[in-house]
């Protein structure tokens, strides 16, 4: 029998804004807005790239920084725009929207438009077995019979969340020092940004961009 796909994937659920993997430790992702150090002046350039370094150097545990690059769905903006055409009177302004909507659809055929988002992952829990993260060790530690993942109760899970949430509280706070704005993934998000990791073919659409 063909194995499943699902076996293949490290996660086990998202809940809470937070991937939960099977072997048991979370994950949170922060998307950031990048900066363009080509706008800045040499010494903007020179101060910020030290103070990251020295962001990175001050962290007592390891992130994950991916970069994603993906054609852009462009669905929702000509939805919108078919929307607001219906509702527009003057006959000219009508046209020039049709028009308008044409060469959106046929420069998106023509060129790749590609959306770039940067996202930083924050880790909780050490490296281990499977079934013996994180979660899992909260559970032996109070005796008895050691659980799965599955069999996890709400207190565990926010027990191990509060801790990671100090983590992010502390990524956060660096990356906004220098200017650069964040975002915590919510769980619609976190779905959405796993399902076009696996599947890489499909659209990006904007949903979890910053501002929205």
């Amino acid at each position: 029998m063909a194995s499943s796909t699902q076996q293949f994937v490290p996660i086990r659920e998202i809940r809470d804004g937070v991937a939960v993997l099977k072997s048991g430790e979370l994950r949170s992702v922060v998307l950031c807005q990048a900066i363009n150090l080509d706008l800045k002046s040499a010494d903007e350039q020179t101060a910020i790239i030290l103070q990251f370094q020295n962001f990175l150097n001050a962290l007592e545990f390891s992130v994950q920084i991916v970069a994603s690059s993906r054609r852009l769905d462009i669905r929702p903006y000509i939805l919108k725009l078919e929307a607001r055409l219906e509702k527009i009177e003057g006959d000219l302004l009508r046209i020039q929207t049709r028009e308008y909507i044409g060469f959106i659809q046929k420069f998106n055929e023509t060129y790749d438009v590609m959306s770039k988002y940067f996202y930083v992952i924050v880790p909780y829990g050490s490296a281990a077995l499977p079934g013996e993260g994180v979660l899992s060790s909260i559970t032996g530690f109070f005796g008895g019979k050691k659980k799965t993942s599955d069999e996890l109760h709400t207190d565990q899970f926010e027990e191990a969340r509060s801790q990671l949430e100090q983590r992010l509280a502390i990524v956060t706070g660096g990356l906004e020092s220098l200017g650069i704005e964040t975002k915590q993934l919510d769980t619609p998000a976190l779905i959405e940004l796993y399902q076009k990791t696996f599947n890489p073919g499909e659209l990006h659409s904007t949903a979890g961009a910053l501002g929205q």
